[in-house]
């Protein structure tokens, strides 16, 4: 399955050469061309920190009257030192008098958190669960326990490790959950199946030493092995989903400590997402099906799945919604009436406009709140292409939901009225960037905003009342300080006619351009053309490391939303099933629709990396006058095209590609990276890991 940039994001080893001299323009700008010094600015950038969830607290009231809630933030943030990803977290304090905040401020400074794979505030907020791994020494196992925390103490942990009830708790995104029943007496999680012991025929028995003298004889009896099942293939759901094959549903009862797995589950799916029905009756899952195989979830949101309910009484499964589609993120009401979740009727596309659909608990009754948008009309909303929606999401009185969701090359906020239908936005006519919303919780909305040229910043902001949403007014809890040497603008493009698509015509595209912003005018400026991977994907006016990085380098950056990026209405992304290879290509190729507009100071021939080595690869091989330097990630390998140039034949032979285009002495293509080349043949295995490989091509 593809990649996403923005969910799996990597280091782009970017080689580039000087731009060509015009006589008509002066000098090509000068690049940062030290490994040193590219290494600096690297780590100076590195150290911006990535907002990764928040929680609201419960509202005190002090002794004079004011109001105000606690706002617990989680930060990640490269460890250059340590060669890690570190996690941190934050508190704030939000006085509000409860329709707009007063005064907000942090409340000490930040701590890192080591080992903590999940967390979860209880519903009244006077406990917290936490699920936390701690390795042993040497070789030992890793252990995960569950924690519950009360004020200043640990009130219980338990050794889920030690108990043998199941396997590892999973904490992803996809499948992953941590959920407090109403009553808070329960804690409801997801876990892999306890898996039967195995061992080989030839196992030594050990021996129990502590018996008497005839019991020294015999062996102990474990749970029984299966002997010659040590090595018995289990399928698991692939990227970033490794050694996760059968997920359970396990419920922990925090007095007692008894952990029971849940009986009732079809078989044939995999439970996640789950949480408590109403009245604590039963428990709400998505079940995705294992045919015709696990392999691939993450970043396919078109896998067939469905909404269940069980009954903890009498183990009674019942589907809850059309078994024929994808659905996800399901989100129970604060009245206990409703649950809203996103649906994908297509399983095509990967990623796709989605369906906001609304369950009512009791009258058993499903309604599509939001469609599916086949094309964005003016400025109106292009349609829901978010794959989860935020734990908290709904409105204080049941009535909307608030979402985040790309729309073109921006990130927006949208509160939705259940009962209308109407999308509002929340953040129109602001500056540009891109919003995130981390949670709501009594309509107090945590969210981040970021721009290309502006690291993460934390707002706190209450929703206003239905029909004045636009009016909302953001408070700052953590500003983030701009790099004003990065300038950025948002390109929409048109395809030419011979390049339109047949059934799908007049659709347009846009691509994001980062440029240096201290440049003397008429500069050439080296350009980095960046694709995003998916195919259906996109790019937004958000801050990214890499972009942000080259071009304070001193490169243009240009991250092109091809047709078939999401964000752009459906009939976007359908024009690129069956095109793939052609459509994003030409879009994405200098000479193809409306990117003569780019090239007033840019050079003829830009540098180009992205994450998806075949669909990088395919940009440059069919015109190798177009590019001169390319990053495929993800890289090990360097392919050589020039004419003259001595390589090593590819140990496939011509049969693993077809014939190479023809490519001229004075413009050569020089395509680094591996994995799904067409179009070469020969090719050179070269490694190619480090910065520091820069200066010979930057000073060539």
């Amino acid at each position: 399955m593809e990649r996403q940039v923005r969910d799996r994001p990597a280091v782009p080893v970017v080689f580039a050469t000087r731009a060509v001299p015009d006589p008509a323009v002066s000098p090509a700008q000068v690049l940062l061309s030290e490994p040193e010094e590219a290494a600096a600015l690297y780590r100076g950038l590195s150290r911006q920190p990535a907002l990764s969830a928040a929680c609201l607290g419960p509202e005190v009231t002090t002794q004079y009257g004011g109001r105000y809630r606690t706002v617990h933030t989680e930060w990640t943030q490269r460890d250059l030192e340590r060669m890690e990803n570190i996690r941190f977290c934050r508190q704030y304090l939000v006085f509000h008098d409860g329709d707009s905040v007063v005064f907000a401020g942090p409340a000490g400074n930040s701590v890192e958190t080591r080992g903590e794979l999940l967390s979860r505030e209880s519903p009244s907020g006077t406990m917290k669960a936490v699920l936390r791994k701690a390795g042993g020494t040497g070789t030992a196992e890793e252990k995960q326990f569950l924690e519950v925390w009360e004020k200043n103490r640990k009130l219980k942990s338990f050794n889920l490790s030690a108990l043998e009830k199941h396997g590892p708790v999973y904490e992803d995104d996809c499948f992953g959950c941590l959920s407090w029943s109403h009553s808070e007496t329960h804690l409801l999680y997801v876990a892999e199946k306890k898996r039967p012991k195995a061992e080989s025929f030839f196992q030594t028995k050990a021996l129990d030493v502590t018996g008497s003298d005839d019991e020294m004889a015999r062996t102990k009896k474990p749970d029984q092995a299966i002997k010659g099942d040590q090595f018995l293939f289990y399928e698991d759901w692939g990227e970033n989903m490794v050694s996760k094959s059968t997920p359970v549903l396990c419920v922990l009862d925090i007095e007692s400590g008894n952990i029971s797995v849940l009986e009732g589950v079809p078989e044939s799916v995999s439970p996640g997402q789950a949480f408590w029905a109403p009245g604590d009756t039963g428990v709400v899952f998505v079940g995705w099906w294992h045919e015709p195989f696990r392999l691939g979830i993450r970043f396919c949101t078109n896998r067939r799945s469905a909404l269940y309910y069980v009954d903890l009484t009498g183990g009674k499964c019942e589907l809850l919604s059309d078994e024929s589609v994808a659905v996800t993120s399901p989100r129970l009401s604060p009245d206990q009436c409703r649950i809203v979740y996103l649906r994908f009727p297509s399983l095509v596309p990967h990623q796709q406009c989605g369906q906001l659909c609304l369950y009512d608990w009791y009258t058993r009754v499903t309604s599509v709140v939001v469609d599916i948008v086949p094309r964005q009309l003016g400025e109106d909303f292009s349609g829901i292409y978010c794959s989860l929606l935020p734990l908290g999401c709904w409105s204080a009185d049941s009535q909307r939901v608030v979402f985040d969701s790309p729309q073109r090359s921006r990130q927006d906020l949208f509160a939705v009225d259940t009962q209308m239908g109407s999308v509002t936005s929340l953040t129109a006519g602001g500056s540009g960037g891109s919003w995130k919303l981390l949670t709501i919780d009594r309509d107090l909305m945590v969210v981040q905003f970021s721009t290309p040229s502006v690291p993460p910043s934390l707002k706190v902001g209450f929703l206003p009342p239905a029909g004045k949403e636009q009016a909302v007014s953001w408070v700052s809890l953590e500003e983030a300080e701009p790099f004003p040497d990065i300038s950025w603008s948002i390109r929409v493009l048109q395809p030419p006619p011979q390049q339109e698509h047949v059934q799908y015509a007049g659709l347009d595209f846009e691509a994001i351009l980062l440029q240096p912003s201290n440049c003397p005018e008429k500069t050439q400026v080296p350009m980095v053309v960046m694709p995003h991977g998916g195919p259906h994907s996109s790019f937004v006016t958000a801050w990214m490391l890499f972009p942000a990085m080259l071009c304070k380098m001193g490169f243009a950056v240009l991250l092109v939303n091809y047709r078939g990026s999401t964000g752009f209405g459906q009939d976007s992304i359908l024009s690129l099933p069956g095109n793939v290879g052609h459509q994003d290509v030409k879009d994405v190729q200098v000479h193809g629709g409306g990117w003569l507009l780019l090239q007033q100071r840019l050079p003829a021939r830009p540098q180009c990396v992205g994450c998806n080595a075949g669909q990088v690869a395919h940009q440059v091989c069919p015109s190798g006058e177009d590019s001169t330097v390319t990053d495929a990630r993800p890289g090990g390998q360097a392919c050589a095209l020039q004419a003259g140039h001595g390589v090593l034949p590819c140990s496939q032979g011509p049969e693993c590609a077809s014939p190479a285009p023809a490519l001229s002495q004075k413009h050569p293509c020089t395509i680094r990276g591996g994995g799904g080349i067409r179009q070469l043949h020969e090719c050179c295995a070269l490694a190619m890991h480090t910065l520091g490989q820069l200066k010979p091509y930057l000073s060539a």
